[in-house]
């Protein structure tokens, strides 16, 4: 089993431990099945000498049994627990576009639904691993006891196993399709959410939502799972139940037949009736063993990134111009679709450039900002600082050089400063004051007190955050769309020509036309390329941006010279 084999290759000499204490609590249950057999039924005297060998054998029993299944347990769930921080490693640590092929759905699934089946199964694992050895152990002694009865038991049992299987694989068909469903709940689940505002507004959305999506996956999911656990109860039944007819089938043998003597017959029956808990028991452990087992196929299906330190990482240091040189990214179609392109994207960024970015909608401006700050790959093409082109190894260094606030930023609490150092409170203070937020905005112990704002308030808070981080470039998506006129005013007359003394490169997407004449350049991007706007072409963005952005007034190609 792929779980036992995990556990196994990763804590070897543990498990191995525990495989010999199950052993030894099997061995000294066979071995209390028969001292009644031989020292208790019948027993005239020595009395007392009996009674404490009997005790003594329990309570060995009691302490070998106990441990195994306490160090299974601690075992199992420092595994679990070892799991999930990989898990959630390896999500931080892989790139932003296979998180988002993957989906937010498919995350939160394994890391919740998957997770949980795994520990529920290591739950049940120390009933299936005594089961087992327990099993193993009472069949040598019945084969040693009588040949030919345990011949013909074994075959009785096997048959119960064939069909015992075909239930199973019903078992595993349904909770494979049970965890398929569960998929597809989480992503009603995300969408309730986060479209909560629109079906509050739109009741019939909201019904049809309710109806044909998430009552289809719940209906679905509801199926699956009373399927399986039929499945799973036939299997268990027919179990207890052949289980018990071969102890009629053992003593028809035994006294019908004249294969073995009463007493023979009476110690199987015993031994076997002390097997049918152990047995049944690991019938029923077996849902959630397969459970675990999609578990982890569905975890490996994600194919996120190698676990790896997520500690700081050193920027590359001291930079005065930054290249791109040739970048192209595609976006591939789906169905009949083409896709799109964005580049080749040819711009050279000089350390300390206030750059505005316009450009419709699709034109490609979130594409290039996630490029320029190596979020994307680029398919082709190379990123350059000060001439030299940027390796494989340090793409993390260099997304280091960047703080940013996008259109879907996440607002932390936790208040950071250069190299995840402490944050001084008179530094927050300060900013706070500048961003007109001192009189709502509470923090203590390097945290904001609450998040819960307007749209852009919580916007400030996230150009707060990028600023105390103390990066070299600043990435503002539409940053000024939700301010207010007041405080946009303030925002491109005081704080980005403050920003830009400072030593900042910002680069702005921005259509706010009115304050064009801060930016020392203005760039735009049309159906994925890059163009720079001068001369007339800037002064008609100047006046009117949509309009240059709509029309087809002519731009100039932006070259390796820039």
């Amino acid at each position: 089993m792929k779980l036992l084999n995990l556990l196994f290759r990763d804590n070897r000499l543990p498990f191995a431990g525990i495989i010999v204490l199950s052993l030894c609590s099997a061995l000294l249950s066979i071995g209390v099945i028969a001292f009644v057999n031989w020292r208790l039924i019948g027993l005239q005297s020595d009395l007392g000498s009996a009674l404490a060998t009997f005790l003594g054998l329990l309570v060995l029993l009691l302490i070998c049994a106990a441990a195994g299944q306490i160090s299974l347990h601690r075992l199992g769930h420092a595994f679990v627990y070892r799991l999930r921080r990989s898990l959630v490693g390896r999500v931080m640590n892989t790139d932003i576009e296979r998180l988002e092929r993957i989906g937010g759905a498919r995350i939160l699934a394994s890391l919740a639904s998957d997770i949980r089946n795994i520990t529920i199964a290591f739950v049940h694992l120390p009933e299936l691993v005594y089961g087992l050895i327990l099993s193993l152990a009472a069949f040598a002694f019945l084969a040693w006891l009588s040949p030919a009865l345990f011949g013909i038991t074994i075959s009785w049992l096997t048959l119960t196993l064939v069909v015992g299987w075909l239930l199973v694989g019903k078992v595993n068909r349904h909770i494979r399709l049970l965890r398929e469903a569960e998929d597809h709940l989480y992503q009603d689940y995300q969408a309730i959410i986060d479209g909560r505002k629109e079906l509050a507004l739109n009741r019939d959305r909201a019904r049809l939502l309710f109806d044909e999506e998430f009552d289809r996956d719940a209906r679905a999911y509801r199926d699956h799972v009373t399927r399986a656990d039929i499945y799973n109860g036939l299997a268990g039944n027919w179990a207890n139940c052949m289980v018990l007819g071969s102890i009629g089938l053992v003593f028809f043998c035994a006294s019908g037949l004249g294969w073995a003597t009463s007493a023979v017959a009476a110690t199987f029956a015993l031994t076997v009736l002390f097997l049918r808990a152990p047995l049944v028991s690991s019938v029923a452990a077996l849902p959630a063993l397969l459970a675990a087992r999609i578990s982890l196929d569905k975890l490996e299906a994600l194919e996120l990134a190698s676990e790896h330190s997520t500690q700081a990482i050193s920027p590359l240091g001291d930079w005065q111009q930054l290249q791109l040189c040739g970048l192209h990214y595609r976006y591939p179609g789906e169905g009949d679709e083409s896709g799109f392109d964005v580049g080749p994207i040819d711009l050279q960024l000089r350390r300390g450039e206030l750059v505005f970015l316009v450009g419709g909608n699709g034109s490609g401006k979130s594409t290039l900002a996630r490029l320029l700050t190596g979020l994307h790959r680029p398919d082709a093409g190379t990123i350059r600082l000060d001439g030299q082109a940027l390796a494989a190894e340090q793409w993390p260094a260099y997304r280091q050089l960047f703080a940013s606030v996008f259109t879907d930023f996440h607002l932390f609490a936790r208040l950071l400063g250069p190299q995840g150092g402490e944050v001084p409170e008179s530094l927050v203070g300060h900013w706070l004051e500048r961003l007109r937020l001192s009189h709502k905005v509470r923090f203590a112990s390097g945290r904001l007190a609450d998040t819960r704002f307007s749209q852009g308030q919580r916007k400030r808070l996230a150009l707060m955050l990028a600023m105390l981080e103390g990066r070299d470039i600043l990435v503002l998506d539409e940053w000024a769309a939700d301010q207010d006129p007041l405080f946009r005013r303030l925002f491109y007359r005081e704080l980005l020509p403050q920003l830009k003394a400072a030593g900042k490169t910002i680069i702005a997407i921005t259509h706010d036309d009115h304050y064009f004449d801060q930016a020392d350049r203005l760039l735009k991007m049309d159906g994925g390329r890059l163009y720079e706007l001068s001369g007339q072409a800037r002064e008609r963005a100047t006046r009117d941006a949509v309009l240059e952005i709509g029309g087809n007034a002519k731009t100039e190609a932006v070259g390796n010279s820039l």
